[in-house]
């Protein structure tokens, strides 16, 4: 029996500039087992973010090819009536920003006893304000009942936040994506939240794929990492695999970026993602950013190869990457290559 429980195909995602589409996800395939959490980590701009809104088909002016299979269902092609009795019931998501993915207007009980009425017509009123308050306190939020009565602007954004999952499990979905549940919350509140989705894994047994550019929570939360760069997935692996021995370039640099106790300097990359518009088509993307590899070290058309059993990387350029000292970095920039 298959534990497979999403299976992404060859997925584009393009946004129209002027008259020509761009791909902002570019044949991305990825898989997802239930009860398993997988990290997909890159820098803003990389198109994690895309790739989520995607998978939910939340895209309203996009272009999408490719195949999202949840359960062998294909959401792509999904007619929207089916769509919505899933999206909320089988899938669910945790929004960056809460306040702007609340109602301003509406009592927090209402939004929690909305996705519950759209997806569950045998509880009634009753139970319906029952479950809500059950799904407050099962997020670690005192004074449920009070809660349940007031508005979004009245709770702090680590409330809000946990609002936000509140309404994203109450349904119990299979699939359950968090794009950056802990931006902007102080590290206490960090903790918490990452707590809580551990705790929520084990409890609804959900597949989660969790979005953040923080390694140290991929590091704590992960199963299996994708790296993305770009639009592409640059590298995937087990997260012990990923840590222990990260090969593609761009994945040893994010983790070169980091600080670590007793180290002297920090590993800067240089250049920035590159906007969608000017965003290279053809090599390896990554490669303005490490001008001191070779161009022939890089393939012309960079696919995935399987390193070792589950370990893929993008691109040969892994093999011949190293990490310069600050003096070679200088060297490069001051020659006109950045």
């Amino acid at each position: 029996m298959s534990n497979e429980l999403l299976k992404i195909k060859n997925l584009s995602t393009s946004f129209r500039i002027g008259d020509e589409y761009y791909a902002a996800v570019d044949d991305v395939t990825l898989t997802l087992n239930k009860n398993e959490v997988l990290g997909i980590v890159g820098e803003s701009g990389s198109g994690k973010s895309a790739l989520a809104f995607s998978v939910m088909r939340l895209h309203t002016k996009a272009k999408i090819e490719g195949e999202v299979l949840l359960n062998n269902q294909d959401i792509v092609t999904m007619p929207k009536s089916k769509l919505d009795k899933i999206r909320g019931d089988e899938m669910a998501m945790i929004f960056q920003d809460p306040l702007t993915a609340l109602n301003p207007l509406t009592p927090i009980g209402g939004q929690i006893e909305e996705t519950l009425f759209l997806h569950n017509r045998k509880l009634g009123q009753q139970g319906r304000k029952k479950r809500a308050v059950e799904l407050l306190d099962l997020v670690g939020i005192p004074n449920a009942e009070r809660v349940f009565e007031q508005f979004p602007h009245e709770l702090s954004g680590g409330m809000r936040q946990r609002v936000i999952i509140a309404i994203a499990i109450a349904n119990d979905p299979k699939l359950l994506i968090a794009d950056e549940p802990t931006t902007a919350l102080d590290v206490t509140i960090q903790a918490q939240i990452l707590d809580l989705i551990r705790e929520l894994k084990e409890k609804i047994h959900a597949g989660i794929i969790l979005i953040t550019h923080d390694l140290g929570v991929v590091a704590e939360m992960a199963d299996r990492v994708a790296v993305m760069y770009a639009g592409q997935i640059v590298e995937i692996a087990s997260v012990e695999k990923l840590f222990e021995n990260p090969l593609h370039p761009y994945t040893r640099s994010l983790l070169n970026s980091v600080p670590v106790e007793g180290q002297d300097t920090l590993h800067v990359i240089q250049g920035v993602v590159p906007s969608l518009k000017n965003l290279p088509r053809e090599g390896c993307r990554f490669a303005a950013r490490i001008p001191w590899v070779d161009a022939s070290a890089h393939e012309e058309n960079p696919t995935m190869h399987e390193v070792e059993s589950g370990h893929f990387v993008r691109c040969t350029c892994h093999e011949h990457f190293y990490i310069p000292d600050q003096n070679e970095e200088k060297g490069e920039q001051s020659n006109g290559i950045s």
